[in-house]
């Protein structure tokens, strides 16, 4: 099957706990998925196994039709998977320039000339000057990367992803503690990174999922429960006692 992202009986076991139990999916090259679920439903553990961090108990992982199971974060990184995380992870003390030039650096060279600084080199600052204006934060090229808002701290994460240049993005809830105000500009933003890549957005905020997504694939206790367009998805008894409520 020629998928962008394919595993097969995924199954992470922690003793008798299934946390992924005989997932299978093929994520076709273009198009956003969402995957909702309750809290424990295996969706962050399932991510974890996708992007390396984790080996799974059994079943296989394919990207470009190429195994990586046995493949950590660096080398798949390398490959073309790229990732964000739940939690704000930006490089503190430096400014958002320097973190999108430092991301810039690690994926221009296998090893950087030792006798030339970063800021020396003429195609690190435009890669990371690109990367500011296509996250929106040229405003804060100077400010310390620590000391921006939690949203604007979420869009320096995707664009530090972003300089991987990935073809498969994972997302961890890209939207978690934005604020009300900043939504709008947030979900736009992911809309307009998403074009012609394979992403795949776990996400609490149902209204981002199923306006963004071509497909929602929908998590229990560790197994897909059900998948297809969001319209469909949220007309699904399972889902909707599932999930998403009785009267939703």
């Amino acid at each position: 099957m020629n998928a962008a992202l394919h595993c097969r009986d995924l199954s992470v076991r922690y003793g008798r706990f299934m946390a992924v139990d005989d997932f299978s999916y093929a994520f076709e090259q273009g198009r956003l998925y969402g995957i909702i679920g309750p809290n424990g439903a295996g969706k962050t553990t399932l991510m974890n196994v996708l992007v390396g961090g984790k080996q799974p108990s059994a079943g296989t992982v394919r990207l470009g039709g190429r195994d990586v199971t046995a493949l950590g974060v660096p080398a798949r990184a390398r490959l073309g998977l790229g990732r964000s995380f739940q939690i704000s992870k930006v490089f503190a003390g430096m400014t958002v320039f320097e973190n999108l030039r430092l991301a810039a650096q690690a994926n221009a060279f296998a090893r950087q000339p030792w006798w030339r600084p970063a800021s020396d080199i003429a195609v690190l600052a435009e890669r990371a000057g690109a990367m500011l204006a296509t996250v929106g934060l040229e405003p804060h090229a100077g400010t310390d990367a620590d000391k921006l808002s939690h949203g604007d701290q979420r869009a320096l994460e995707l664009g530090l992803a972003l300089m991987t240049e990935p073809s498969v993005l994972l997302l961890d809830e890209p939207l978690a503690g934005v604020g009300h105000h900043a939504l709008p500009a947030a979900i736009d933003l992911l809309a307009r990174v998403a074009a012609g890549r394979t992403v795949l957005l776990i996400e609490h905020n149902m209204n981002a999922v199923m306006g963004l997504a071509s497909e929602v694939l929908v998590m229990a206790n560790g197994r897909l429960l059900a998948s297809g367009p969001p319209d469909e998805v949220r007309r699904n008894p399972e889902v909707r006692e599932a999930y998403l409520g009785s009267d939703s």
